[in-house]
């Protein structure tokens, strides 16, 4: 945009951005100061504050350069002169190596420390004249003396440094997008989500859906004792908790009635509830918005990459057009309950891209709800590990780890685990004892059976059955292989499917199960992540402990059948696994219980696997990630931290069901939040090698996104040959 030069005094001569819709423009030291308060505010403790502060006024140094204010009022190509590293040069010649990093990386994304002295080097240089003309010109305009920037230290060394460098990039990478907002579409600004983080109201409401509930029956009455109890522990100090109760217990409100007391205690800021899979993202939040109310919750995950545009510029034109504003609206996590998954979480606290780091301040005195956190991969545990605890101590957070089969997470000798974690339940053998519901049976004693053979023994079962398999081939084949011998309902569910399919037949299981008809269902593992079935009998592929234990949480969840469910244990021929980690976790698992299945029931076994699985099979940090945290690293350990190694592409499917929606988006020249998040129930993951397999069937529209144009079957959902074998759901 080219800047109507009548509307410039000699007052305005130093701009952040040009003119919005109503010609008013935005003037750099009034950025500047806006950014500042900002960051004094998300600073939380009142150490931090000064730097923050400090990061908020320099981080726009650069615009000063004539350059750039020619480049504002009269037009240029986006990013043609370069600013960041202006405010990082001027940080570093006050010792704000912390503010350094992050200006520097504010629009490009946090660098590596090399990376970073090669940006300042040209700052070094005494002769650099322009770089000290404007530093004077900056002191000029803005309300600020040079002893103000001397630094002040936090007293942080080594990875809680690093950490800190991260809470300071993201609450700068907010503020900066916040009051650019607010120039360009202050109607965006204003619809933020304000809510303050009301304990009170939010115990209230809680308590009014507690009082509705049955309170006979045994296992209700275990679950109430259960709760009382984790409430009782709601005045500790933050710091580190966990949960570990059987499933079917209720640890979802057993859990949010602790926090809500926890951080009424300690004056904590908001929840946030990490959950490892999307499909039970959904249930998860609808749940808690229908206790609490729509407005109090964020439901947040992402099927497409929120990274795409982190590398343009947050000005002039761009900012204007929707996909740009999406941008700058995508949630910084400022609400009281956040729902979001593992993914998001942690590839956010470990990233270094603005729009993915934007929401990491927010993590900032708050309680974060670990669900079935047994499921994060083997070999980032102690990285992860080591990072929740710099932000427990850097910035004020309590945790919580919530599973029926609890990680040993403990320091113990030869692991550097945490310190100090302190249980939620009185007594959790006496519980697992208490709600003893199956018992557990091999197959062929654990050889190897065919898929003609398993169908043979679970069409011997007198009622409806459970199967599940570690790989969607294993799943299909066996459905194919049974569904015209039963003389019975047949389903079949995996991530083939895409998610409103799949809650379709969810939702007809339910109801053939609430109706007591006889089923079958031949599933992945992506039963075991909160789909809350009942049956009687479970048959489960040999697989690691916590998949085991998480597949018998779907058999007589209720306890309600007068003899314990059974649960059948199985090995199949020629059988394939999503990797080489997960058949030795699976066959060390099965070495230890194949002799005794009783162990399967005890709750120090879970701790006694866990510790022998951390000393026999995780490497110390394979990824090398804590030495790249030492080394202040930030793109390196971006590039090694990968919940998902194999990263998938989302693909939308046309059909019937979402023919209205495509007929909505298919002409429009941005899709907005909404469409993408509209889109996600109609598409399925693939890996790259199933595109480059089915090139002709795949067409990419022109707002980006993928299409299927092959065919789609309503029991095995996508189809094609050249399916991975290997899908763990």
């Amino acid at each position: 945009m080219i800047i109507n030069s009548i509307d410039i005094t000699e007052d305005d001569k130093y701009l952040a951005h040009s003119q919005n819709e109503i010609n008013e423009v935005h003037l750099l030291k009034e950025h500047l100061s806006e950014a500042a308060k900002l960051m004094e505010r998300f600073a939380g403790n009142d150490k931090y504050k000064s730097i923050f502060r400090v990061t908020g006024l320099l981080h726009d140094f650069g615009k000063y350069q004539p350059a750039f204010q020619k480049y504002l009022r009269e037009g240029g190509r986006r990013g043609s002169v370069p600013h960041a590293s202006w405010g990082a040069g001027l940080s570093k010649k006050f010792s704000q190596i912390e503010a350094a990093f992050a200006i520097d990386g504010h629009h490009k994304g946090l660098p590596d420390k090399g990376d970073l002295i090669t940006d300042l080097y040209e700052f070094d240089v005494p002769e650099n004249t322009q770089f000290n003309s404007i530093r004077t010109e900056f002191f000029k305009e803005n309300p600020i003396e040079e002893t103000d920037l001397i630094y002040s230290d936090t007293g942080l060394r080594g990875t809680e440094k690093e950490l800190f460098i991260r809470m300071l990039f993201s609450a700068l990478t907010d503020a900066d997008w916040l009051d650019t907002e607010n120039h360009f579409n202050s109607a965006i600004s204003e619809k933020r989500n304000l809510k303050v983080f009301d304990t009170e109201y939010l115990l209230e409401k809680l308590e009014g859906e507690l009082k509705g509930k049955s309170k006979e029956g045994y296992i209700n009455t275990l679950r109430n004792k259960v709760r009382s109890y984790a409430i009782s522990k709601g005045q500790a100090e933050t710091g580190f908790f966990s949960m570990t109760l059987p499933t079917g217990m209720g640890k979802t409100l057993a859990s949010v009635s602790w926090a809500l007391h926890h951080a009424k205690h300690n004056s904590l800021k908001r929840i946030i509830i990490v959950l490892p899979f999307i499909s039970i993202i959904d249930q998860t939040a609808k749940e808690l918005k229908r206790i609490f109310g729509e407005e109090w919750v964020l439901e947040h995950h992402s099927n497409y990459n929120e990274d795409e545009e982190d590398n343009k510029e947050i000005a002039d034109e761009s900012i204007q057009n929707e996909a740009h504003t999406r941008r700058l609206a995508t949630e910084n996590w400022d609400y009281p309950i956040i729902v979001t998954t593992s993914v998001q979480f942690f590839e956010s606290l470990f990233g270094n891209k603005p729009s993915r780091c934007r929401k990491v301040h927010n993590i900032a005195q708050s309680v974060v709800i670990f669900d079935e956190v047994q499921t994060l991969p083997k070999e980032l545990v102690l990285p992860t590990l080591s990072i929740l605890k710099n932000v427990q101590k850097v910035m004020g957070t309590s945790f919580l780890f919530c599973t029926a089969t609890q990680p040993a997470f403990e320091k113990s000798e030869g692991f550097n685990g945490i310190e100090n974690i302190q249980s939620l339940v009185e007594n959790p053998k006496v519980v697992f004892d208490a709600t003893r519901r199956v018992k557990y049976l091999p197959v062929n004693d654990y050889y190897p059976v065919s898929i003609e053979e398993l169908s043979i023994k679970v069409l011997e079962q007198d009622d409806s059955s459970l199967c599940i398999f570690n790989t969607k081939k294993q799943a299909l084949s066996f459905f194919d292989a049974i569904r015209d011998k039963a003389d019975y309902q047949t389903f079949h569910l995996s991530t083939s499917m895409f998610p409103a399919h799949r809650k379709e037949v969810i939702g007809r299981i339910r109801d053939c199960l609430s109706k007591k008809e006889r089923i079958l269902v031949s599933s992945t593992q992506l039963i075991e992540a909160g789909v809350d079935f009942d049956f009687p009998c479970v048959f489960r592929e040999i697989a690691p402990l916590e998949s085991i234990i998480q597949s018998a949480g779907r058999c007589n969840r209720e306890g309600k059948m007068p003899e314990a469910g059974n649960v059948f244990i199985f090995a199949i021929e020629d059988a394939g696994t999503p990797s080489k980690q997960y058949r030795s976790l699976a066959v060390f698992a099965n070495s230890l219980y194949k002799d005794n299945e009783t162990l399967l029931y005890e709750h120090d076994f879970f701790g006694e696997y866990y510790r022998k699985v951390f000393r026999l099979f995780i490497p110390e940090d394979i990824k090398n990630i804590e030495m790249a945290r030492l080394g202040f690293n930030f793109k390196t350990v971006a590039g090694a931290y990968h919940l998902i190694e194999n990263k998938t592409t989302p693909i939308f499917i046309l059909c019937d069901e979402s023919s209205d929606l495509y007929n909505r988006i298919r002409y429009k020249p941005f899709l907005s939040r909404d469409d993408y998040r509209a889109m996600q129930q109609y598409t399925v993951q693939v890996y790259e090698n199933f595109i480059k397999d089915n090139i002709g069937k795949i067409g990419k529209e022109p707002q980006g996104y993928w299409k299927w144009y092959g065919t789609y079957d309503k029991d095995y959902g996508i189809s094609s040959n050249a399916q991975l074998d290997t899908l763990i759901v």
